[in-house]
């Protein structure tokens, strides 16, 4: 794998990080209603539509982490996936789905987590993870944590250790990094 991601025009993977954070909150873009009435989305495909910024969103982390030692870099159904497939890639380590309840395809192991009506459930290959593995969570926007957290829980159940957790979008109010005690939380912008 080559160390240098391939070059596009404007780019600059050392950008500044507030630089980087105002760059994205200026793509991203606020839809009023959705997914239901009185709740302000925000909507991250800008950001994934611009080649340079979402490149400069992935090297911004590879800075950040590759000194860590990660060995793999989990992704959360199904917008984690679109980050962290190449954060591993780049960081050239191993990239683990979690995935909702029956779409895998192997024998998984999971985490039951409470929702505000009820429950949910993430799941994992139960042979993902060597023992001792490093482990970074991302996804791409941390609300209330419980996602994040039951992602961490699944990771230590399955023998990871959880070097952090990676977010583009932090929803503040929500307080979710509270829900991540002790583990490193990254987050490129709050809201």
């Amino acid at each position: 794998m080559s160390s240098s991601p391939p070059s596009l025009p404007g780019s600059s993977p050392a950008a500044d990080a507030s630089l980087l954070a105002e760059r994205v909150r200026t793509a991203m873009r606020d839809v009023p209603d959705f997914p239901k009435p009185g709740i302000l989305f925000k909507d991250i495909t800008p950001v994934l539509a611009d080649p340079v910024l979402f490149r400069d969103v992935i090297e911004h982390w590879v800075t950040r982490w590759g000194p860590e030692g990660i060995d793999v870099v989990t992704g959360v159904e199904s917008r984690g996936f679109i980050f962290a497939a190449p954060l591993a890639f780049r960081l050239g380590c191993a990239f683990l789905p979690v995935r909702k309840p029956g779409k895998l395809p192997y024998r998984t192991a999971s985490v039951e987590y409470a929702l505000e009506y009820g429950t949910d459930r993430l799941e994992a290959h139960e042979d993902a993870l060597v023992a001792g593995a490093r482990v970074l969570i991302v996804d791409d926007v941390l609300a209330t944590g419980g996602t994040a957290h039951a992602t961490a829980q699944l990771v230590e159940r399955l023998g990871g250790r959880v070097a952090g957790a990676v977010f583009l979008l932090e929803l503040g109010f929500l307080r979710g990094a509270q829900q991540l005690t002790g583990i490193p939380v990254d987050v490129l912008v709050t809201a």
